[in-house]
Formats: C-alpha cells, sequence, structure tokens
C-alpha cells in the first residue's frame, strides 16, 4: 500500500442501516450478509453465504492480475480476464515482424504458450484479517505528522512481513474509512503466467479509441493465460518445467441463455472511487488534474504516434504504452462531460455542505469533525501550491532511462539499510519485480523515441514559473532555452542505461559506485535525489496529518448518512468487492433507447477494412453465411456479442467475471458507457451502466474465427459433433 491510497477518502463501514439496492454499490465481503436480502430481490438463486466463502466456489476462482481482474475457468489453469488486460503481454511478444497484437496468439498445446513477461503476477486470495486495532495504536503512538506517516510505514511493514513468512504468498494492507478500519488481505502470488490464446486486434481491440466508453459496442474484449507453478504445486519464477496450477475452484459457462431482467453479479478489484471525496478534492480534480493530464497525454500520443509512423519498431514497443495513454485521456473526457450535464460540483457542495451543517448542529460532539474537514481543506492548498512541479517533476525522472537511473540510484540508497527500514518498493520482497521491470524495458525502449519523451518533459520544466524551479535540476540544466535543453539530450544520449544488462549490474551496485558514474542518466539520478527524498518527506508530513483528519470527519459523514436511514458502502480501493443488478438498457440524453445486447451482424456493418473496423474475414464470411454455430439467442435471432447491465464498476474491474444467478460465467466486464464515467465521483443510476462481452460471442469467435477447439475442450464447451 503506497500513500496514494490516503489522498482519497474510503468509507468502508462493515456494518449500516438502510436497504441495499441493486446497481449502486462496490460490496466489501464483510457486508454480504447484510445484503442477503437485496441479493435474493434482485434475483440471486445461491445462497448468500456461499459467496461470503471466499475460498469456496464461485468466489474462490476469482483473481487480480494487479490491476485488472480475471478468473479461473478450468482445473488447469486457464485463466480468463480482458484481451486489453493481456495487451501487455501481447505487446511484450510481438515485433513488427510477428505482430501478435495484429494477428493474434493461438498455442496448439500448453508446451507453446508464451510468458506474459517477468512482472506478469495472478494473486488468488487466501484470507482477510482485521488488524485495525493493531494499526491504530501504532499511529497513535507517533510523536507527529511525519513520525504518523512513518508508523503506519512500519507497522503495515511488520504486517506484511509476519503475514509473508510462508513462502509463495503477497500481502497488502488496505485502509478503509480513511483509516477507520484497516485489513490484511493475503494471496498466493503466481509469478509464472502465460499467454494462451487472443484473438486478433480486429476482435479483440474492435472499435479502438472510437469506440471506447461508447454504446453500441461490439468488441471481442477476452483473452487467456494459463498460471504455472513448481512440480511441488507451489509458486515458482518461470521454467519450462512448471506445471499448470491447478486452483481450488473454477468457473463454468452458463448452459442457459443470458436474457434482458437477468440478475448479473461481479466480483472483481475496481482500483479507485472518489464518492466521498470533499468538495474542494473534487474541484480540484475536475478543473485542473484531469484537463491538465489528458492534455499531456494527448500531446504524448501524438509524438509516439508520428514516430511510430516512421519506425515500426515504436509502434510496436510503445503500443502499450500509448493504450494506456488514450483510455485515461478519453475516460478523463468523458468524466468532465458527466460532471457538467449532472451538476456534480453543485451535488458534491450540496452533500458536503449538509453534513457540515448537521455536525454543528451536534454541539461539542461535531466540532471535532468540523476541525478536521477545515485541516483538509488546509492539506489540500498545500499540496495545490506546487502541483505543477510535483507533476511534472514526476514524470520527467520516471522517463525512460531516467527513470531507471532514478529507480536505481534509490534502490542502492535503501540497500544499505536493513530490510525492515528500507522505502517500500525497494525491500526484498520487491526485488524480482524490481528486476523484472528492469528487464521488460528492452521491450518498451526506443532510444530516439525516449529522446522525445525527455524533450517534452524538460520543456515542460522550463515553463514553471520561478517559484517552483528545483536547484537541482537548474544546475544539471545549465539554461532554459532550447540550446540547454538540446545539450542536456546530446549527453542523455551517451547513456548505458538503454542497455539490459547494465541496468541488471547496478541493481547491486552501492550508491558510492553509482555517484562516482559517469553515466550522464545516473548523475541526473544522483543530482536530483535529496529533492526527491524532501519532497517525499513532506508529502508524508502532509498524510500524517491527513492520518488524524480525514477518519474523524469520514465517520462524521458515516454517521450523518447513517442517521438518514442510508446504507453506507465503501468506496473502491483495488480490495474485492461484489456489485450486483440486471441486464438492462438506458435512454440517451437524445432520448434514443438502448438496448441492451448488441448482435453479430452489427460487427459486419461497422467493419471497414481498416483499423480500428477492420473485422477478419472469417468473422465476415461466417456472418454472411448465417453461420452461427449453434450459439445463437432464439429472441435475438443471432449470436450476442455485448451487452448492458447496470452494474457499478469502475478501473480493476476490467476482466472481472460477469455471473448469473447460479453463479455461472455470462460474460466479462471490460467498459462503461460514457455517460457513466463520472460515477467515480457521483454515482447516476439512471445513466451508469456497465458493459461486458457475452460468453457465446467468445465462443463463437473461438470456434469459426480464430478457432481454438484445444480450449473449447478443456472449458467444457466444444462444439458437438
Amino acid at each position: 500500500m503506497r500513500h496514494a491510497v490516503l489522498a482519497v477518502a474510503v468509507l468502508g463501514a462493515t456494518t449500516g442501516v438502510g436497504v441495499a439496492r441493486a446497481g449502486e454499490g462496490m460490496w466489501v465481503p464483510q457486508q454480504l450478509p447484510e445484503i442477503a436480502g437485496p441479493l435474493k430481490k434482485a434475483g440471486l438463486k445461491l445462497n448468500p453465504k456461499q459467496l461470503a466463502n471466499l475460498t469456496g466456489d464461485p468466489m474462490a476462482a476469482v483473481v487480480s492480475l494487479g490491476g485488472c481482474t480475471a478468473s479461473f475457468v478450468s482445473p488447469q489453469g486457464l485463466v480468463v480476464t480482458n484481451h486489453h488486460c493481456a495487451y501487455g503481454a501481447i505487446q511484450l511478444n510481438s515485433t513488427p515482424e510477428k505482430n501478435l497484437i495484429k494477428d493474434g496468439f493461438n498455442a496448439a498445446t500448453p508446451a507453446q504458450e508464451v510468458s506474459a513477461g517477468p512482472n506478469a503476477r495472478i494473486y488468488a486470495l487466501d484470507t482477510i484479517q482485521d488488524v485495525t486495532r493493531q494499526v491504530q495504536d501504532a499511529i497513535a503512538a507517533a510523536p507527529d505528522a511525519l513520525g504518523r506517516t512513518t508508523a503506519l510505514e512500519n507497522i503495515e511493514k511488520q504486517l506484511v512481513a509476519s503475514c509473508e513468512r510462508e513462502a509463495g504468498f503477497r500481502c497488502r494492507l488496505y485502509s478503509f474509512s480513511g483509516g477507520n478500519a484497516y485489513r490484511l488481505f493475503r494471496n498466493l502470488e503466481i509469478r509464472d503466467v502465460r499467454l494462451a490464446y487472443a484473438p486478433p486486434a480486429g476482435v479483440g481491440n474492435f472499435g479502438g479509441e472510437v469506440d471506447n466508453w461508447t454504446w453500441p459496442r461490439h468488441t471481442g474484449d477476452f483473452a487467456f493465460y494459463r498460471a504455472y507453478v513448481g512440480k511441488d504445486g507451489k509458486p515458482a519464477a518461470y521454467s519450462p518445467d512448471n506445471v499448470p496450477y491447478q486452483p481450488k475452484a473454477w468457473l463454468k459457462f452458463a448452459d442457459k441463455p443470458l436474457e434482458a431482467g437477468d440478475f448479473v453479479m461481479v466480483a472483481g478489484y475496481p482500483g479507485r472511487t472518489a464518492r466521498y471525496a470533499l468538495a474542494e478534492e473534487f474541484e480540484e480534480t475536475a478543473n485542473w488534474t484531469y484537463p491538465t493530464i489528458a492534455g499531456h497525454y494527448k500531446d504524448l500520443v501524438a509524438l509516439v504516434q508520428a514516430e511510430g509512423r516512421r519506425n515500426p519498431d515504436v509502434a510496436v514497443k510503445y503500443a502499450n504504452t500509448v493504450k494506456g495513454w488514450q483510455n485515461t485521456m478519453k475516460n478523463y473526457e468523458g468524466q468532465l462531460a458527466g460532471f457538467k450535464r449532472i451538476d456534480a460540483a453543485g451535488r458534491k457542495q450540496a452533500e458536503e455542505t449538509a453534513v457540515l451543517d448537521w455536525l454543528r448542529k451536534q454541539g461539542s460532539k461535531g466540532e471535532a469533525a468540523l476541525a478536521a474537514h477545515a485541516k483538509l481543506g488546509e492539506l489540500d492548498d498545500a499540496a495545490r501550491l506546487n502541483r505543477e512541479r510535483d507533476l511534472v517533476f514526476g514524470q520527467l525522472r520516471s522517463t525512460g532511462v531516467l527513470g531507471a537511473a532514478t529507480q536505481l540510484y534509490r534502490l542502492s540508497l535503501e540497500r544499505a539499510k536493513p530490510d525492515a527500514q528500507r522505502e517500500q518498493g525497494y525491500q526484498q520482497r520487491d526485488l524480482a519485480t524490481f528486476e523484472g521491470g528492469m528487464r521488460q524495458m528492452e521491450r518498451r525502449y526506443v532510444p530516439a523515441m525516449d529522446r522525445q519523451l525527455q524533450a517534452y518533459w524538460l520543456r515542460e520544466y522550463t515553463k514553471l514559473p520561478a517559484s517552483q524551479r528545483i536547484a537541482a535540476i537548474e544546475k544539471w540544466l545549465g539554461g532554459s532555452d532550447a540550446k540547454a535543453i538540446n545539450s542536456a539530450l546530446d549527453k542523455l544520449a551517451k547513456t548505458n542505461l538503454g542497455i539490459t544488462e547494465q541496468r541488471l549490474k547496478l541493481m547491486t551496485a552501492s550508491s558510492a559506485e553509482l555517484e562516482k558514474s559517469k553515466d550522464p542518466a545516473m548523475q541526473f539520478a544522483v543530482a536530483i535525489m535529496p529533492t526527491v527524498l524532501q519532497l517525499e518527506n513532506e508529502g508524508k508530513a502532509r498524510a500524517g496529518d491527513a492520518l488524524l483528519a480525514r477518519p474523524l470527519y469520514l465517520q462524521a459523514v458515516a454517521d450523518y448518512r447513517k442517521s438518514k436511514g442510508q446504507f453506507v458502502y465503501p468506496d473502491a480501493n483495488s480490495s474485492l468487492r461484489i456489485t450486483f443488478g440486471n441486464v438492462t438498457g438506458y435512454t440517451k440524453l437524445d432520448g434514443s433507447k438502448q438496448v441492451p445486447f448488441t448482435r453479430l451482424e452489427e460487427v459486419a456493418a461497422k467493419a471497414t477494412g481498416q483499423d480500428p473496423f477492420n473485422a477478419p474475414k472469417a468473422l465476415l464470411d461466417a456472418v454472411a453465411a448465417k453461420n452461427y454455430a449453434g450459439l445463437a439467442d432464439k429472441k435475438l435471432g443471432t449470436v450476442p456479442v455485448n451487452f448492458l447491465s447496470d452494474l457499478d464498476i469502475t478501473g480493476g474491474n476490467s476482466g472481472s467475471p460477469v455471473l448469473d444467478a447460479q453463479g455461472k460465467l455470462v460474460g466479462l466486464a471490460f467498459d462503461g458507457n460514457w455517460e457513466s464515467v463520472s460515477s467515480n465521483w457521483v454515482f447516476d443510476p439512471a445513466m451508469t451502466r456497465m458493459i461486458s462481452v457475452d460468453q457465446r460471442y467468445m465462443r463463437w469467435i473461438m470456434q469459426e474465427v480464430y478457432p481454438a477447439p484445444q480450449l473449447l475442450q478443456e472449458l467444457g464447451v466444444a462444439k458437438k459433433q
């Protein structure tokens, strides 16, 4: 857990009042007994207690990829997730000559499956432990703000170290209610992850950025991994001798057609929502953060795409990076449009005013919470003073070889400390991932492109007002004009850190050795590190003050909602959540009614033969021949492609299994509609919809378009002869 989790409020009560309703709410597992009634009312046929068993069927099948969700679908460790979640692995295994992004990948046998990369992970949940008292006691004993953050870090390290005493497990501490509750999650960490199947881009990324966050949608956003472990059944690094992992549970594909109005639920790992953030924090995000970052990403995408047209190596190696920028950019644009549509600023302010007015009526009981609210505002103001500097400096020191140099020098400083005192990310437990990052950089780095990205952020740095300039960079750069920037870039071009062997060698170098280095990228890292550490401590001090203020204020928000008969559910924080609702369409702002399913023929009608609508010929031929392979829906008269439901999801839910009333797989969540993205801050039940790929379309693709009979057989859904 990094300090960023403290920046946005997460309101997580394990008890509450009121009524949970289908659609809205990302429920923590501890709340499932409380929402058993609403689950059954919405249509769940399973016993809700079965869902509370996180090591049983179906919940044990749901896993985290560390940014996306996935699920086991066979006893031989086969895992299904979104194509866009596997995109990084597909890109890592691609070259201009053998472009798996464009052409797809289909391992005829497990022996032909390829590594998803040194840092690919599958996390299978083992236990959840409440450690609130231990953490709060440690924080309370600290002498000051910086000490509180340090105390939190230290107790987290202690808890994690104890939790990971048994090899093969990865543990993580999660904060709920801004610090009113803490839970320790223990996961089996599977480190040998291999790509088994990915359809061509004309299926898996059909519509591309044009269709991203929109409805109607026609994307076959699915891919398969396989989890491997050592012959002893325990997690191990990649080895040809490893064997498929045998999970405790795996999902079965639905054997009944999904229809409008049917119950559906999702279990997954949503990243971040901010529905309980302060109005001031919302305004900062809407007025500066989103527009500024989206603007930078637009510029960066244009840079890389222009170079990619000249150099196919750049196009392949930066494909995953560009896709990430584009997705974030369009998401932010959608959120900003949604904020205006629903007057999110007005709603957030009205909600906060109501809470503050209620607190003032509580007399002395409300004074501490009011003071906490004021303190949070002060902390936000302090962080805002240097926001441009922090953004630009953070991006510059994370770019390409500069990022590698900064990480390596920081590692040398941390390695000189006892392991328990090292900064998180640099402990012994982190070194395998650290090395993986250094290794896979070679598949996402081209010197000429890196120079352009360095130039971009250096130009942005020179635009900063004098008050936000950094002395170390001023000295290193030696000026603010184009000549100074070009001179710095010429020096950086002589670095050896673009060479994988050199990066790996420096992982064991001492700080003294690196401080004597003549490598220009390392000299940059050494020059800026005192400033990095100083700014880090300033941020930790603000976080330490928030550790006192945030829990007080958020408890007041929970008490206020309780007084109004409202059920409290937690903001997303990347921990396991369950959301449920029903298959349903919606009405767009222009009054057009949207049906909940898209159809196979619509894919063919949309196909242009050009990216991103270049559907494979085999698909178009099968549609023309009405070859539905026994997968047509009787009511639709064709194979359904994507479907809508009113579930509450966000980033991190990508790849989440969509389950029917019996707990069987009916599809994979992969997106939200354009009108829903603002729900990260203010939920809009009328317009919020989740977009999923229908399992019938997945099977149809695997039968008729990009055949994978071996996987269909393994999944138990092979076409009957």
